[in-house]
């Protein structure tokens, strides 16, 4: 796993190899980059279950002012600190140990850019939308990307929302779902 374009391209990043994380691969960052590169200079980006960092820190090497990474697991922060300084982001970079609805409620400004990428069993995606838009987290013009392998269970919860899913990508079993708010 390596940072694909800008400031950090080339760098090898850490990864955890067990079952509870999945890093995304660089065969479905790349064309997830390409749709969202217009997006990406100057953003505020939330990497809400970051593992290793990759998408949040992808952006900051392509332009993004600051990301938030946010991830629970101890060992997975770890990581992600080792990964930042090898990258060289750390000025750039606020990193979160906390469960993901407590990093949410503690957000003072929306993101220009969030990545959801939980673990596929754990179902809690929706719920991760419906903080982020009751809490006004994301800019007018954010976006959300929601990585999934449940992309039926995924899209039938999304339907009560005030959300408009603007683009789908399948990569194997990976699908990234592309969101905005409506109006």
């Amino acid at each position: 796993m390596r940072v694909i374009s800008g400031t950090a391209k080339g760098t090898k990043l850490h990864s955890i190899d067990d079952l509870s994380t999945r890093p995304t691969l660089d065969r479905v960052k790349e064309p997830l980059f390409s749709i969202i590169q217009t997006h990406i200079e100057g953003a505020i980006v939330l990497d809400l279950f970051a593992g290793s960092g990759a998408l949040g820190i992808e952006t900051l090497s392509r332009g993004a002012k600051h990301c938030i990474f946010c991830d629970k697991s101890y060992k997975s922060i770890q990581m992600l600190k080792q990964n930042i300084q090898k990258t060289r982001m750390e000025e750039k970079s606020t990193i979160v140990n906390e469960d993901y609805k407590k990093c949410l409620e503690a957000q003072k400004e929306a993101f220009d850019i969030i990545f959801i990428d939980p673990p596929y069993k754990l179902n809690i995606a929706v719920d991760a939308i419906k903080r982020i838009l009751n809490l006004h987290l994301l800019q007018k013009d954010g976006i959300i990307i929601l990585e999934t392998d449940e992309q039926e269970r995924e899209l039938e919860e999304l339907k009560e929302l005030e959300i408009e899913i603007y683009d789908i990508r399948k990569y194997g079993r990976v699908n990234l779902l592309f969101i905005r708010e409506r109006g």
